[in-house]
């Protein structure tokens, strides 16, 4: 394998492994998890719907990648798609789209160009369940696939810690 081929299935395994950690504790707390990704374009949910059980506790994704998209089917405001207001909108509309109790979003810029007068590597992160809201930026670098695998890693990282302490 080269360096990059031994990186990315790094990156694979972390994310199998906090997927693994959503669903026991989604199972654990009785909760079902929903999903809406623009930036990361399927990496969060693909590893969700790769853990054990997530028939039973993974509702599905909207994977938003146009703005238009974000607009009409997940009520995102109008203006920029690469902020806090979109992140918070996209979970908000994941949760109720997808009947789930807990939902988490992405949205950002994996460069190489900015966009929206955001730099690449910008990325907003939110957390939507009963009772608890939570919305996070991030900055990251790297090439724009080192960005969606370390956003999506965020994200279910992100989720665990909201599951965990509700």
């Amino acid at each position: 394998m080269v360096p990059g081929s031994v990186q990315k299935q790094m990156s694979v395994d972390v994310r199998a492994a906090l997927a693994g950690r959503v669903g026991e504790l989604a199972l654990a707390a009785n909760l079902t998890i929903g999903v809406a990704e623009s930036l990361t374009g399927g990496m969060i949910s693909s590893a969700l719907a790769a853990a054990g059980r997530a028939s039973q506790w993974f509702r599905g994704a909207v994977v938003a990648y146009s703005s238009e998209v974000k607009y009409e089917v997940l009520d995102v405001p109008a203006g920029p798609v690469v902020s806090s207001a979109a992140a918070s909108a996209m979970a908000r509309g994941a949760r109720r789209l997808l009947g789930s109790d807990v939902a988490v979003a992405v949205t950002g810029v994996g460069g190489p160009e900015p966009e929206g007068g955001r730099v690449p590597g910008t990325v907003f992160l939110a957390v939507d369940g009963p009772g608890d809201h939570r919305v996070l930026r991030l900055e990251l670098a790297g090439d724009p696939g080192e960005v969606c695998a370390a956003a999506a890693e965020a994200a279910l990282e992100m989720l665990v810690a909201g599951l965990e302490h509700p």
